[in-house]
């Protein structure tokens, strides 16, 4: 019977042993995980312009400057509408493509400019791209990623006949 006992507490000394090991292990892992969490946003503080001029810059900080260094100016022609039908409006409705766009952004959805297979999220300029909606035209503006920030939009029609583009300054004169 004694050596049953003793093999039970070897076997339980091992097992709470190995329990207690492993929970240390963890708090240690739990404890360099926050300080170096701590590290990181005193790093980001010091590449805003807090702390010192020595620390490296933070690879959050050089993915966002690299984003704004990549925003182009450009024209992009394509189709004004929706995001919610994009460029297929429903076809058993009695609406024109221009007032199913009209209708479903005042619903809340945003304008977008279709070319192809690519869509752009269109930012600003809500007024004319509200007179061009579900038409074809050009848009003048900076674009970031998908989003186009609009700075003037040219119908085809009036790129055709050769009229000016609708710009947004209200110090250009209008068509």
């Amino acid at each position: 019977m004694q050596h049953n006992r003793s093999l039970f507490s070897l076997i339980t000394f091992c097992a709470g042993t190995s329990l207690l090991a492993g929970f240390g292990l963890g708090v240690i892992y739990a404890a360099v995980t926050v300080a170096f969490g701590v590290g990181q946003t005193i790093a980001t503080a010091a590449n805003a312009g807090v702390g010192s001029p020595s620390t490296p810059p933070s690879p959050l900080l050089l993915r966002s400057t690299e984003e704004v260094s990549s925003a182009r100016l450009g024209s992009f022609s394509g189709l004004i509408t929706d995001d919610r039908c994009g460029a297929r409006h429903d076809m058993g409705s009695a609406l024109s493509s221009s007032e199913c766009t009209r209708i479903c952004v005042r619903n809340g959805a945003g304008y977008i400019l279709v070319s192809g297979d690519k869509k752009y999220v269109l930012a600003g300029g809500v007024d004319e791209l509200a007179k061009l909606s579900g038409q074809r035209a050009t848009v003048t503006g900076t674009l970031s990623r998908n989003t186009i920030t609009v700075s003037s939009v040219t119908s085809e029609q009036e790129l055709s006949t050769g009229r000016t583009t609708r710009a947004l300054d209200p110090s250009q004169p209008q068509p």
